[in-house]
């Protein structure tokens, strides 16, 4: 009889503490979604960027490749304008994708 009557109080027990624990939980739960509700949503036109920014890594890429073309053509005729421009592309794209810093901090 000692163990029916221990297992009907734990029972109850039980019970107690999930009703205090729903007492407990339900005002931050309902004040969560009433902050939810409150908040204003902010939207931001994005502006129109302008050529430069849209094609900055092409263009930086051409006139490297275009000035070292230039400074190979007059140092060596045609192979060596080719040569240049070799050189100028990869340096131009070693320049744009690996060294440039792409995340710079900008001010609001």
């Amino acid at each position: 009889m000692n163990t029916s009557l221990m297992r009907k109080t734990t029972g109850l027990a039980v019970i107690v503490l999930m009703l205090l624990t729903l007492v407990f939980v339900a005002p931050v739960v309902s004040s969560s979604s009433n902050v939810s509700a409150q908040t204003t949503t902010r939207r931001y036109r994005r502006r129109h960027r302008s050529f430069w920014k849209k094609h900055r890594d092409k263009l930086t890429v051409a006139g490297t490749t275009l000035g070292g073309a230039a400074i190979g053509g007059i140092a060596g005729g045609k192979k060596g304008a080719a040569i240049g421009a070799l050189a100028g592309a990869g340096s131009g794209a070693l320049y744009t994708y690996k060294i440039r810093k792409r995340h710079r901090h900008r001010r609001y």
